[in-house]
């Protein structure tokens, strides 16, 4: 199904904005993902956009290859996410041992304060035994 004059409209003057390096809504990269994000469409819309897409290719024959700072910085997002999976498992680990602990705990309290009873009321027979000593 092609996509409307006005979406192909968009596109175009999204086309018109990145290859001139003066983007408005995305980073300036010349992708598809971008174009969409210039032309503030979804990323469906630029495949339907048959014809703007073959103008797109015409233009972009290759894929545009990242810069080594830019291979860097997803290196070191890719292993700063990693981290932080890492670090999550291990709060929920954690956290669960922590919530055991204290289940744990309030169960000891209760049967602490049920002996103390206990005790109570068998030194308040011995004393009656022993006559009110």
């Amino acid at each position: 199904m092609p996509v409307s004059a006005a979406t192909s409209a968009k596109l175009r003057e999204a086309m018109a904005r990145l290859l001139a390096g003066e983007p408005l809504h995305s980073d300036g990269a010349l992708t598809k993902e971008n174009l969409a994000r210039e032309a503030q469409v979804s990323h469906a819309s630029v495949h339907r956009a048959e014809d703007v897409l073959a103008e797109w290719n015409a233009r972009i024959p290759q894929p545009v290859l990242r810069t080594p700072g830019e291979v860097q910085r997803d290196e070191t997002i890719a292993e700063l996410k990693a981290k932080l999976r890492k670090a999550n498992l291990k709060v929920t680990e954690l956290q669960s041992k922590l919530d055991a602990l204290a289940t744990v705990t309030a169960n000891l309290y209760h049967e602490n304060i049920d002996l103390k009873k206990k005790l109570s009321k068998q030194q308040s027979r011995l004393t009656v035994l022993n006559g009110g000593v």
